[in-house]
């Protein structure tokens, strides 16, 4: 299955691209099933499963599905028609999706946080139905949110086989792991960057393909640029205080003055990073790179590049993201970008990867140094666990994203010192991710059931 570089990177909505996004896109699925069906419904009613129940409401999840269900869409979502349809729901117990009658739905008896076992498909399962008036069922569907923001019905879940993944590959450059990624390079001569591009070009034009990346890294600045200038309370009761506007204010203040120690820097890229994840966790606009929770690492790299590094150019922007997107996109279809699925190592874990094959790409580097990058970074996150305070994307989640880009750095620096070869192939540790993700306690896979979720004071 081809994963294009707008299916890793997409525009959406916070704090959390498998709990908020992935429910709002089931729900305009499942609207656009029910368009197509025979049935004149009455009502409708959502149950949430595994990870999507444990912190769903932390996740706004709960908000999400209903705004999913009313017909929004996290690539147009509109923060002030939300709020409206919310306040239209609580006040009338109905949902106005567009070209379907008024339908029942009040999320105190219709929208049902299922605490026991987990859906066989994924931990992020969920079900809508249409009901009729009598509150028979008309039409169900399951759901998984793997990710990402990407959706799954259980059919689609189910033909995820082997025979499905031996289907002729519709690119050029069909690489499912990083082993054949740097066999086609060195058997086309050409960068990583260049076979994603061209990849691409089987689907959009040159024009369109530039469109797109140049609107994915507009509104990765732009999500930056509203975190360094926002402060005050971030919501969900943690009452967890914006810090990136202020340390951000001390780093220019401190800027240019010879007692200023090199290690600093390292604040310039965390705050970046933090500006991103405390948007997110506001629910303000973010990209998946490659999730929410994850969303701070990639811009946050791709700033400290452009700002603080000599020769930076942003005519090389969507170089660096092609590069990052063909290392997410290995990880994706080998283990798992899903916190719910692998822990924090699937998200910042990937994030990273990503980000320090894309650094490694525009500082030059060989496809062995971008493996090499891509591998060191994702190595040294292996084994962390998805622990949410409070069901929050906030503790330790906004830190975290400023950590991952520290190490995603460190990773490219270190990849570039030497030539591409090294001991632990990029395969193998995606491979270790995903063995340790499937023997991690489900407490450590955004449940908020472990670590630091059940040893910190949330209240």
């Amino acid at each position: 299955m081809f994963l294009s570089v707008f299916d890793i990177f997409k525009i959406g909505v916070g704090p959390s691209s498998s709990h908020t996004m992935g429910p709002m896109v089931a729900g305009g699925r499942f609207l656009a099933a029910l368009r197509a069906s025979p049935f004149q419904a009455a009502g409708l009613r959502a149950r949430l499963y595994g990870s999507l129940a444990f912190t769903g409401k932390g996740h706004a999840t709960d908000r999400a599905t209903i705004l999913g269900l009313a017909g929004f869409l996290p690539e147009t979502y509109d923060a002030a028609a939300a709020e409206a349809a919310l306040a239209a729901n609580r006040d009338t117990g109905l949902l106005t999706p567009p070209d379907l009658a008024p339908l029942r739905f009040d999320p105190a008896r219709d929208l049902v946080f299922d605490y026991g076992p987990a859906l066989p498909g994924h931990a992020n399962g969920m079900v809508i139905e249409a009901l009729d008036a009598q509150g028979d069922v008309l039409l169900q569907e399951t759901y998984y949110s793997i990710g990402g923001g990407f959706v799954l019905s259980a059919a689609e879940a189910e033909a995820v086989t082997d025979r499905a993944l031996s289907a002729p590959s519709p690119v050029p450059f069909p690489f499912r792991t990083a082993a054949e990624m740097l066999q086609m390079a060195h058997g086309a001569g050409l960068s990583i960057a260049q076979m994603k591009r061209r990849n691409e070009a089987r689907f959009r034009t040159e024009a369109e393909i530039d469109a797109g990346l140049a609107r994915i890294w507009a509104v990765m600045s732009d999500c930056i640029a509203r975190g360094l200038t926002q402060d005050g309370i971030l919501p969900g009761g943690l009452k967890v205080k914006r810090r990136a506007k202020a340390i951000h204010a001390a780093l220019l203040a401190e800027r240019g003055q010879n007692l200023t120690a090199p290690h600093v820097i390292n604040d310039w890229i965390s705050t970046y990073a933090m500006a991103v994840n405390e948007e997110n966790a506001a629910g303000g606009q973010v990209v998946t790179a490659p999730t929410n929770g994850a969303a701070g690492v990639v811009p946050a790299v791709i700033r400290y590049w452009l700002d603080h590094v000599p020769g930076a150019s942003s005519a090389r922007v969507g170089e660096f993201l092609l590069t990052a997107a063909a290392v997410g996109g290995i990880i994706k279809t080998n283990a798992s970008i899903s916190g719910a699925e692998c822990g924090c190592q699937a998200e910042v874990g990937s994030a990273a990867a990503m980000a320090a094959a894309g650094l490694a790409a525009v500082l030059g580097g060989s496809p062995e140094q971008i493996e090499n990058a891509a591998e060191i970074a994702l190595e040294h996150h292996l084994g962390m666990t998805c622990d949410p305070v409070k069901g929050l994307v906030q503790v330790p989640c906004i830190e975290r994203n400023g950590l991952g880009a520290i190490k995603a750095i460190s990773a490219a620096s270190l990849a570039l010192r030497g030539d591409g070869t090294h001991f632990v192939p990029l395969d193998a540790a995606i491979e270790t991710m995903r063995q340790t993700g499937r023997d991690m306690h489900e407490h450590y896979k955004e449940t908020s059931l472990g670590g630091l979720a059940v040893n910190v004071p949330n209240c």
